[in-house]
């Protein structure tokens, strides 16, 4: 289980768009789906990956709390399934309906998603504001696994009430812990590592 520490792409980067598919209902996902969404969440996971199993039950959480919210959410899997199979789009839609996710469940299958958001593990998180700038990265809470830590989403969740509710957001914030992104062999980013 590598630890690797998100990137903190800099607060006020724009949010790069995409085309990718739900894993659940086949449709193409892109920003302008979120257009009327006064947030977005961006968040980068998997299937097999023990940090992102010790805080699904969150996560999926999170997509029920804030379903009827300002808050547009989407979930990305970018790892390369041919060597780690755990995580194809028919086990990832499985997990997506075992947990009753409540947000698009996206698989990034070039990668190019995962590179353009300077992903680094699983999970990454990443919050937009109305106009889709940057204003939190980092992680969701402290706990770990085997840390002794609750699962509270209580980062995650400070900066989108503080975006919903028209707040500042606090430029400390902690990066996000987990296993690397499982880059297709020659194609790790050169940001990583």
């Amino acid at each position: 289980m590598a630890n690797t520490a998100s990137t903190m792409l800099p607060l006020g980067t724009s949010a790069p768009d995409f085309q990718l598919p739900d894993v659940v209902t086949g449709e193409i996902i892109s920003l302008p789906n979120f257009a009327n969404k006064k947030a977005l969440l961006v968040m980068f996971i998997c299937r097999h990956c023990p940090f992102v199993k010790y805080i699904q039950s969150e996560l999926a959480q999170l997509g029920k709390d804030y379903e009827h919210s300002d808050l547009g959410i989407i979930a990305i899997s970018s790892n390369d399934v041919d060597n780690y199979p755990g995580d194809a789009p028919d086990l990832l839609k499985q997990m997506a309906d075992e947990l009753d996710f409540r947000f698009p469940f996206c698989y990034d299958e070039s990668q190019e998603t995962a590179k353009n958001y300077t992903a680094a593990c699983t999970p990454d998180f990443f919050v937009f504001n109305s106009v889709r700038q940057l204003v939190y990265r980092g992680q969701l809470d402290d706990s770990r696994p085997g840390n002794n830590q609750p699962v509270t989403g209580k980062d995650l969740r400070a900066a989108i009430d503080s975006i919903l509710a028209d707040k500042e957001i606090t430029d400390d914030q902690k990066p996000s812990i987990g296993c690397n992104i499982k880059w297709k062999p020659g194609s790790e980013p050169s940001y990583f590592g």
